[in-house]
């Protein structure tokens, strides 16, 4: 099988189209033809050697969605031959809380999407969403089951509720804007791109405004006429310090990232005298995954598709996406 094989850390310059062996299933586990796979931050973050536990070489990717091949013992060989997309999010565990110790993501430390063909257990396929294209599937899971559990699970984001999204154009805040518009949301956005929060609202967003400016919270309420009952940050950083005090009183604030880096000079009377609540998110169990794969299937939503690259592109890939240029999810064909 074809496969890009990240060889060392560093440059996108490192992810080499190699020739590997075919895989085959073990007990429990089948294998997965891939049409497409999307890419994700962490993919660049393990380039660039600064996620934990990396290890070279590795196989990259944890999205992906294509034909399953081959199945194990103890699989159900009616799954052969069937159209499916991946859930990345490995041994969970029996918690719905909190992932367990042994949970890990597909693409490190095991072999990822980035190749003809994944190995994964069975338990984490799913058929693929009849209305999606290969492309538009292999966009779906990790920033979709993210999304998903940072919005319906842990903010629990009802009709009339004002929320915000920070960092749209990324694939996860993007796809939180869409899932919190369909449950009924009044859904704003910040960005520091002016073209990204036009998008943004031709998406259902109601409107933004530019953080890159200092006095965009004071804005934000004035746009909305309010203060959002629901923060949903990627950012971490002085992004965070802003969404506590952003946010209503009793609100909500779900942080799923740190693309800002840490948050300096955290002030706790912030949270506790305006009686807020904190959820820590990330990826999602496999009832968030079935959970948010039924809104796709119900409303027919599509993932926002930023620009599809060949296999043998994922170096250009992985140029774009640093860059932070894209608008959704930046996607390779593998066949």
């Amino acid at each position: 099988m074809r496969a890009c094989v990240l060889t060392a850390t560093g440059d996108p310059g490192n992810l080499k189209i190699e020739q590997r062996p075919d895989l085959h299933a073990g007990p429990g586990e089948a294998i997965v033809r891939v049409r497409a796979a999307a890419l994700n931050h962490r993919d660049v973050w393990i380039r660039k050697g600064q996620y934990a536990g990396v290890k070279v070489p590795i196989i990259l990717g944890s999205d992906g969605a294509g034909v399953v091949a081959e199945t194990g013992d103890g699989v159900e060989p009616s799954w052969v031959g069937r159209e499916v997309v991946i859930d990345p999010s490995l041994e969970w565990g029996a918690d719905d809380r909190a992932q367990g110790a042994a949970f890990n993501i597909l693409g490190l430390p095991q072999d990822g999407t980035y190749a003809e063909m994944v190995k994964v257990p069975a338990a984490n396929l799913h058929p693929k969403p009849a209305h999606l294209s290969w492309e538009e599937a292999a966009a779906v899971p990790l920033a979709s089951v993210t999304a998903y559990r940072a919005v319906a699970t842990r903010a629990q984001v009802k009709k009339g509720d004002v929320v915000l999204v920070t960092g749209a154009g990324g694939g996860v805040a993007i796809t939180a804007v869409t899932i919190a518009k369909q449950l009924g949301a009044m859904v704003y956005v910040t960005s520091g791109h002016e073209p990204k929060i036009e998008r943004a609202k031709s998406l259902g967003a109601l409107g933004g405004v530019n953080h890159r400016k200092d006095d965009w919270p004071k804005s934000l309420i004035a746009l909305i006429g309010s203060r959002p009952d629901v923060v949903i940050d990627s950012a971490g950083g002085e992004t965070f310090n802003r969404a506590l005090d952003v946010v209503k009183p009793g609100g909500r604030i779900v942080t799923y990232g740190a693309t800002a880096g840490a948050v300096h000079n955290l002030e706790v009377r912030r949270i506790f005298w305006k009686q807020l609540n904190i959820f820590g998110s990330t990826m999602g169990t496999p009832d968030d995954f079935a959970g948010m794969l039924q809104l796709y299937e119900s409303s027919k939503l599509r993932p926002v598709l930023d620009k599809v690259f060949p296999l043998e592109q994922a170096d250009d890939a992985h140029v774009r996406m640093e860059a932070g240029d894209q608008f959704g999810k930046i996607v390779l064909r593998i066949s």
